[in-house]
């Protein structure tokens, strides 16, 4: 704007000293008018440049209130409804899962929340072990890190693990937060009763009701295989896909239905 008023001041200095020269009567409303556009050129000027300047600003804001946070604390806390269900899009095709906030409350309210934020999207079907179960949940990006530094409490098993069944994955106490199972055979009562490190069973979220054919055909090369190396998975994705390459994966999750 500086190099515009500049050009425009030295054209009207330039008039001016013709005008002091001539001492024409005529000159100095020349002045007059060339003062007068000067001034409407620099206001145009000032106009388009805050213009602008405010395009850029609004353009900010809106990229800023569109990005997605990977997780929000306050998330935790919104209960979820009494029945939801959920397509979920894979490599190899969909299906469809219905949960019942009454077989795990805790647990339901977190896995709701993650499926409305699509904590799942892109995540590998790492763990595919034939006439047992389908494993995911675990990556390597910011998303899974935050939404891992919070676990959900033990809660008794009220649903067998039956075909179909979706349960959380756990190790110790109080260790339920992202991975996720789904069970490929019936897997009850071994999974309803086992207990390891002071923790009974796996509490059954939700199952499968449409589309199982999916999950039985996942690939299950490398079954369980890839446990040796799941810190690799959730340290580096890609070094982890370089030794499982035909792993599949899930593309997103939807929610479908739900019911308070």
């Amino acid at each position: 704007i500086w190099r515009t008023v500049i050009r425009l001041y030295a054209v009207r200095f330039y008039y001016q000293s013709l005008i002091t020269e001539n001492s024409g009567g005529g000159l100095y409303a020349c002045l007059l008018v060339i003062n007068v556009f000067v001034l409407f050129c620099c206001l145009i000027h000032l106009i388009r440049s805050m213009r602008t300047i405010s395009c850029f600003v609004l353009f900010f804001l809106f990229l800023t209130s569109c990005s997605r946070s990977v997780f929000k604390e306050r998330w935790l806390k919104k209960k979820a409804p009494e029945h939801f269900s959920v397509r979920v899009e894979t490599s190899k095709g969909n299906f469809e899962a219905a949960f019942t906030r009454q077989w795990s409350p805790k647990a339901l309210d977190r896995l709701y929340a993650q499926f409305r934020h699509g904590y799942y999207n892109h995540t590998l079907f790492y763990r595919v072990r034939p006439g047992y179960v389908v494993q995911f949940g675990g990556d390597d990006n910011a998303r899974i890190k935050q939404w891992g530094h919070t676990k959900v409490p033990d809660e008794p098993v009220i649903k067998p693990n039956t075909r179909g069944a979706i349960s959380f994955a756990r190790s110790t106490k109080d260790s339920r937060g992202n991975d996720l199972f789904i069970n490929l055979v019936n897997n009850s009562p071994r999974l309803d009763t086992i207990t390891f490190n002071g923790v009974t069973g796996f509490p059954v979220l939700g199952m499968v009701i449409s589309g199982m054919e999916t999950v039985d055909a996942l690939y299950n090369g490398y079954s369980d295989n890839v446990f040796q190396f799941y810190d690799t998975l959730l340290i580096n994705k890609n070094k982890f896909l370089e030794k499982f390459p035909k792993l599949d994966s899930i593309k997103k999750v939807v929610l479908i239905r739900t019911k308070k």
